[in-house]
């Protein structure tokens, strides 16, 4: 059936930032439309323009008024964490207090709190936190939500989080679009050696996962006293013959080549990316992997944020996505997070809307999305201020 929201104060259509994929934008690259209106039915944006330029073809279409508001394409927080079990807060404050990270470790704190909590948690519970955590953030205007396993670190365990993600995504389905992502190689369970994991349980998983389309994604926390690029290769090559899209946990802790290892497999992102190098930095800008920033894990963990401006100046595709989790970023607002997060990341306007809409939508791989433009797909968020200016200035 198709609807006509007319009256938008403005809308943000991100034309030339499509048609430059993303990538070394100015200001005027947000297409923004005054006074605009927009045709659509279920499948596909048909017409927007000016109010007062509706085509005659759609002038008996009962209209929506939208006065006062902004529309832009829907919101993707492309980077989380969040079926998880148990509660972090104390080593947070033990953090805050001077505590090291052997510190917080030793006293049960750390990934392994949550996945102690996580496994003890039935499929009914789990997705009830989910879904409660995926109303919350489909309130601050998201539309489409990449999700994670990872706090499982066993076969059983693994594959209930994957099926929980699953459900979740079913459930949600032509309300907030959700991402599938096995990340069973978070860590390394007590007791085992990273070769030995990822052989004898995240491949095997990953294939029954995928044998059931279960999963969208694959990715792997790639980093020293982790997964190694052994590991990693080991892991993407059998990603790539079940045809599985690949993403990675790159360059966090230290330089450790991710983002090239990212390049090298035609990763859709690479993500972190706080110690990037210079040469991978133009390696990513000739590629179409998406540089995925999370600013929220510096600012919660007091570290410096990833090196945004010379990725956009290199002409890297730059996303920014929430990395909402237990232990690292507890925080799940991705608008209010790219407010903040924006000075400190040197990042203009059109770029910062870019990479939370059309970029962040390109390190999912979904197609006809992220622009407000003919032929693409409905998606969008709608905002009750008067300009896109409003969005960033009222924290």
């Amino acid at each position: 059936m198709q609807k006509h929201y007319k009256n938008f104060s403005q809308i943000i259509t991100l034309t030339n930032a499509h048609n430059k994929d993303g990538r070394n934008l100015a200001p005027e690259d947000l297409s923004i439309i005054e006074n605009a209106s927009i045709i659509f039915d279920d499948k596909e944006i048909l017409w927007v323009g000016p109010s007062s330029n509706l085509p005659s073809e759609f002038s008996d279409l009962k209209p929506e008024d939208f006065t006062g508001k902004i529309l832009l394409p829907g919101i993707v927080d492309s980077h989380t964490h969040l079926v998880f079990a148990g509660d972090r807060s104390k080593e947070y404050a033990m953090r805050l207090n001077g505590a090291s990270y052997e510190e917080i470790a030793a006293a049960g704190g750390g990934i392994l709190n949550t996945v102690s909590a996580t496994k003890d948690a039935s499929f009914d519970e789990l997705y009830e936190l989910g879904k409660k955590r995926i109303e919350k953030i489909h309130q601050h205007g998201v539309q489409t939500i990449e999700i994670k396993s990872g706090y499982g670190l066993t076969f059983e365990s693994e594959e209930l989080i994957s099926r929980v993600i699953h459900k979740l995504k079913q459930d949600f389905c032509g309300k907030v679009q959700i991402i599938n992502t096995f990340l069973a190689a978070h860590a390394i369970p007590v007791g085992d050696t990273s070769q030995n994991y990822i052989k004898n349980t995240c491949i095997p998983l990953m294939q029954k996962l995928a044998s059931e389309s279960i999963i969208d994604f694959v990715d792997i926390f790639h980093e020293q006293n982790y997964f190694t690029e052994q590991d990693t290769k080991s892991l993407f090559d059998a990603a790539q013959e079940l045809k599985l899209k690949i993403k990675i946990h790159a360059d966090e802790l230290n330089d450790n080549d991710g983002a090239s290892i990212a390049v090298d497999y035609s990763a859709f992102s690479a993500d972190h990316l706080l110690c990037i190098s210079d040469k991978n930095i133009k390696k990513m800008a000739n590629s179409n992997t998406v540089a995925s920033l999370l600013p929220g894990t510096a600012l919660f963990l007091g570290k410096p944020l990833a090196p945004a401006r010379k990725m956009l100046d290199a002409g890297c595709k730059v996303a920014i996505a929430s990395d909402y989790n237990p232990g690292s970023c507890h925080f799940d607002n991705l608008p209010l997070l790219t407010a903040i997060s924006s000075k400190l990341l040197n990042m203009n306007i059109a770029e910062l809307t870019a990479a939370i809409t059309l970029n962040a939508a390109a390190a999912l791989g979904l197609e006809k999305q992220g622009a407000i433009i003919t032929g693409h797909r409905p998606i969008f968020t709608i905002l009750d201020f008067n300009s896109i200016d409003q969005f960033y200035y009222n924290w």
